[in-house]
């Protein structure tokens, strides 16, 4: 079933899957971007061609509350690539968003630190899976190999 959309947007909406899939997007690329051009086209009764940055702004701080960071990551990609290759105007939400700041436990560890983290896992069974998972490390290292 396909849906109609009051005009220009049909035209562009229309414009927009083409250029995607011209641009060799991947079918799953093309969806995500193409849903966050039709949520923010929703949410401004379809008139998204002359976005303010305050509109924007308040719209994804809306998303935000109300979704996920990356759903705000797809929606502003689609949103960009919109402005960008079917309207042809610069992007007024530029440097709108920043994401937060991800830290992730380092893929190695010391011996010390493997140690540490067993003994602060009070659950047996994610115990014997630090320990499982680190042993080559700790045997090689007691027993007098460096690795």
């Amino acid at each position: 079933m396909k849906l109609e959309y009051p005009q220009p947007f049909a035209r562009h909406y229309d414009s927009l899957l083409k250029r995607l899939k011209l641009r060799g997007m991947q079918p799953k690329t093309i969806e995500s971007y193409s849903h966050g051009v039709r949520r923010a086209a929703a949410h401004f009764d379809y008139r998204i061609d002359d976005l303010s940055k305050d509109q924007l702004t308040d719209y994804f701080a809306q998303i935000l509350d109300q979704l996920s960071w990356s759903t705000l990551k797809h929606d502003l990609y689609g949103l960009k690539f919109y402005y960008a290759y079917v309207l042809d105007k610069p992007w007024p939400g530029a440097e709108l968003t920043k994401a937060p700041k991800v830290s992730r436990l380092p893929d190695i560890v010391t011996v010390a630190q493997m140690q540490q983290i067993v003994d602060a896992t009070r659950v047996l069974s994610y115990r014997v899976f630090f320990f499982v998972l680190y042993r080559q490390r700790f045997y090689s290292c007691h027993a007098g190999h460096t690795q």
